[in-house]
């Protein structure tokens, strides 16, 4: 029986599109990558991450560099992030309905500072990493450090690597179809459940329940 919802954070929960973009393009001057615009940013989103970095002209091996100093820039633009609309209600919802909720996410900065700011209380735990990489073993020691068994657990996340993780961790994953991968990129690593709509993680959760 599903008793813990953990969450990514960028594109699952908050709109973090502009922020990114401003902040890789700044890497990219500087690094002399190629710069993300708005006619080249859709066609990324239908790449594998190495595809996406031999178009961006960013080696594979620099990416957990480029991460870090990515999320030093992050931080200082946490004020800029917007909520998912509907996400709020849906947090607040599972909550009343009993859910203990967590925030499992590759981005460590200041995401409790931003729940906060929006009088987000209902999310008491937090699992960060820098290693985007290293979502797998965040799930993994989540699942221990609370004594949780896989049966326990539900992940919802947009992008693919939220997808593996969950396989690798063996818990199931609702992929949401607003985020940062495209459903013809997600779909073929078959997802548990699509949502298309924040509410509907509300019914694919209450669809698991005993009736």
């Amino acid at each position: 029986m599903i008793k813990y919802i953990a969450f990514d954070f960028d594109g699952t929960l908050v709109d973090s599109k502009e922020v990114f973009l401003d902040i890789f393009n700044q890497i990219a001057e500087k690094r002399g990558f190629q710069k993300l615009n708005a006619g080249n940013i859709e066609h990324l989103r239908t790449l594998s991450i190495t595809e996406r970095c031999n178009f961006l002209k960013v080696p594979l091996y620099k990416v957990p560099f480029i991460a870090i100093e990515f999320l030093k820039d992050y931080k200082k633009s946490i004020d800029r992030l917007v909520l998912i609309d509907g996400i709020r209600e849906v947090l607040e919802q599972l909550h009343n309905q009993g859910f203990e909720l967590v925030i499992i996410s590759s981005n460590s900065e200041n995401i409790r500072t931003f729940l906060n700011l929006q009088g987000i209380s209902c999310i008491r735990q937090i699992f960060c990493s820098s290693n985007i990489f290293g979502k797998e073993s965040l799930i993994r020691k989540f699942l221990k450090s609370s004594g949780l068994n896989t049966s326990e657990v539900i992940y919802a996340g947009d992008e693919v690597r939220d997808i593996e993780a969950c396989r690798k961790a063996g818990i199931p994953v609702i992929w949401v179809n607003w985020g940062y991968d495209l459903r013809e990129i997600a779909e073929p690593h078959k997802p548990d459940f699509i949502a298309e709509k924040p509410s509907d993680i509300v019914q694919i959760i209450s669809s698991k329940l005993p009736s």
